[in-house]
């Protein structure tokens, strides 16, 4: 999931901007603490870095797919980052309530309901969350929240401390290239 904001072309004037590759699922408890890095990158770099969520539900969580497919639903209508914040902040809930937890969201933040319900019902976002998946699998991740830049992938399931600090190097010195 990444935001609808177009990506700029490569020209000299505009150069592509780098991008963190968030994988996440929306029933982790270390993806929920992790979430207070992510806002800060988000405030620290806006529009220079594209921040996008990266779907890789566990098994073990038995809502964590159906969370994927409503948070690309949320996105779709426009409100993809809220969605992703306001489920995180409420994991156990979430292990609770399962999908009707999910369309309580989305009303409360305004979404269409309805249309989440029928968009979990009939999966049409299903295919956005296996490609996720299977590119994470490929790539290695094996665990939430990793987190992928300029081909490193650094691992915050076992644990966050120094990854926002590297995540800042690395994007950083991505910026400054581009700015050369």
């Amino acid at each position: 999931m990444s935001d609808s904001s177009p990506v700029p072309s490569a020209t000299p004037a505009s150069p592509v901007r780098p991008v963190l590759d968030v994988w996440c699922e929306l029933q982790c408890p270390d993806c929920r603490t992790a979430l207070e890095d992510v806002r800060a990158l988000r405030a620290r770099y806006g529009d220079r870095l594209e921040v996008r969520l990266r779907h890789f539900p566990l098994e073990k969580h038995k809502h964590s797919f159906a969370a994927a497919q409503a948070a690309e639903e949320a996105l779709e209508q426009g409100k993809g980052w809220e969605y992703v914040e306001a489920v995180l902040g409420r994991v156990e809930r979430l292990d609770r309530a399962g999908e009707p937890f999910l369309v309580e969201v989305a009303g409360e933040l305004g979404l269409d309901a309805e249309e989440f319900d029928t968009a979990l019902i009939d999966g049409r976002h299903i295919l956005i969350v296996d490609a996720d998946q299977a590119e994470g699998k490929a790539i290695g991740v094996t665990g939430t929240p990793t987190y992928v830049i300029d081909d490193q992938r650094l691992d915050g399931g076992k644990s966050q401390e120094g990854l926002r600090e590297r995540i800042e190097e690395i994007a950083d010195r991505l910026l400054a290239a581009a700015d050369a």
